[in-house]
């Protein structure tokens, strides 16, 4: 069930609501009577990325930041 609550009492119990919301609670932020907010638990559950994974699979030439051929220069000179 998600509880209302007024942009003041969000604004004066924020660390409160917080720690409610990473325990599985919801809340509609109203102010005027108007629903202006969800706060809600974060869905996002993206594995830790790990350095080194690409390793060896990426290969970079040698002439790679060489200037380029005065032809293909003016392609994109225009």
């Amino acid at each position: 069930m998600t509880m209302s609550i007024t942009v003041e009492e969000a604004t004066t119990s924020l660390l409160d609501l917080l720690e409610r919301v990473s325990h599985g609670e919801d809340f509609t932020i109203l102010k005027d009577g108007r629903e202006i907010a969800r706060l809600s638990p974060s869905t996002a559950s993206l594995p830790p990325r790990v350095p080194g994974t690409a390793a060896g699979m990426i290969k970079i030439a040698p002439d790679f930041d060489d200037p380029l051929p005065d032809d293909i220069l003016a392609g994109f000179e225009g």
